[in-house]
């Protein structure tokens, strides 16, 4: 066996590590832990490939490893979560849970051999800066906040969480595999130059996370989903007849 570079791979086994804790809690029933772990285990994922490039660590061994990870923390935990923490009493709990964590695994194979192939899509224009379909992080962070605020404000009645946690599964696995185009932000240019308010939008962020993080976070996954399929509204059915 070759040898691997330690750093990346170290804070990609600790988010592996976030989502096997993720789904013990989950099964325990104490599922404000379990979302929080998955929570880390993006930050940690957010990390590891930036750590990579940045000390040029960088390997086919780190892509696979990472990938794997990912499935656990974002594909079959947030399931489990799902599952646990309400879809059991819905008759479509299980199937949701399951399509959701197939969606995932067909999101990151899919995107494992997309740098091979070519894109048949008629999104393949737009496809530099976007993701093909929703990210499983994203993904994972939309069941997560829904489970926190459900914890810790109670919005949705307990008689219909099983019905919104099963179609919410649903969705966000559909969408997963699906050709919707959403930002990936890896092409933003922080060195750029830009307004001085620009510098507001962040401080506004940290200040709202620390005051309340599960609302924030809440607030900025669905934000995202929503703007991202607005965005390829427009460009499936308003730009199409100029590129034509």
């Amino acid at each position: 066996m070759k040898k691997i570079y330690i750093l990346p791979n170290l804070v990609t086994t600790a988010n592996l590590v976030c989502g096997i804790l993720s789904m013990i809690h989950s099964l325990q029933g104490d599922h404000f832990r379990a979302a929080w772990y998955i929570v880390i285990g993006a930050v940690c994922d957010s990390l590891d490939g930036r750590i990579a490039r940045f000390a040029r660590a960088t390997s086919a061994f780190g892509v696979q490893y990472d990938s794997l990870s990912d499935l656990t923390s974002f594909g079959i935990a947030p399931a489990i979560l799902l599952y646990s923490f309400a879809a059991q009493d819905a008759s479509l709990g299980m199937s949701a849970a399951v399509l959701y964590a197939i969606g995932a695994a067909l999101r990151l194979a899919r995107f494992n051999v997309s740098v091979e192939e070519k894109d048949p899509t008629k999104l393949a224009k737009i496809r530099k800066g976007y993701f093909q379909g929703l990210p499983s992080p994203a993904s994972a962070g939309l069941i997560v906040t829904t489970v926190l605020v459900q914890e810790k404000f109670s919005w949705f009645p307990v008689t219909s969480l099983p019905m919104i946690m099963s179609a919410l599964g649903i969705l966000f696995g559909l969408l997963m595999v699906s050709h919707v185009p959403f930002p990936s932000f890896k092409e933003v240019n922080w060195r750029s130059k830009g307004k001085a308010w620009i510098l507001l939008v962040p401080v506004l962020f940290i200040l709202s996370a620390i005051q309340a993080p599960e609302l924030t976070l809440f607030f900025t996954g669905y934000l995202y989903l929503v703007l991202s399929m607005i965005w390829a509204g427009y460009i499936c059915f308003l730009r199409k007849p100029q590129e034509g």
